[in-house]
């Protein structure tokens, strides 16, 4: 007999930095997942991912208390980000794009950059080849006043 589906929820938890401390493991406890079996389990799948890296996770919950997740690759504008080398500024010292984009440009990648983003990305994107992905990751980059040159 198959598990009975209760929830989903989408959680991004930084790979291999997965604890019980919020916002994991209140999200986790009020549905009544395990959250040190998740802990144990996200941070096994995302050991040989780059650290720190913020992983969008989709976690399917069942009535029986268990879980399966689905870890996606993370977002195009923390690869730009880095590619671009922008420096931590803001409030939790993050790295930002432009203020205003289209208007200001705060720096600037290759096509090449953007090639080997597209390929890390291919699987998340909707495209079919990866002319089509770096399309979408040039759409990215511009909305954060990122040029590519």
């Amino acid at each position: 007999m198959a598990k009975k589906l209760v929830g989903t929820m989408k959680l991004q938890i930084p790979a291999g930095q997965a604890n019980p401390s919020p916002p994991v493991g209140p999200a986790l406890g009020q549905r009544g997942i395990n959250i040190m079996e998740f802990c144990k389990a996200f941070n096994a799948k995302t050991q040989e991912m780059e650290q720190g890296a913020p992983c969008p996770t989709v976690i399917q919950y069942y009535q029986d208390k268990s879980f399966t997740m689905d870890i996606k690759t993370p977002p195009a504008s923390y690869y730009l980000k880095k590619a671009a080398g922008l420096k931590n500024v803001g409030k939790r010292n993050r790295p930002r794009g432009a203020e205003n984009p289209g208007r200001e440009t705060v720096a600037t990648v290759t096509a090449k950059q953007v090639r080997e983003i597209a390929e890390a990305k291919m699987k998340d994107l909707s495209a079919n080849d990866v002319d089509q992905a770096m399309k979408i990751i040039l759409g990215s980059a511009k909305s954060m006043g990122i040029e590519v040159k």
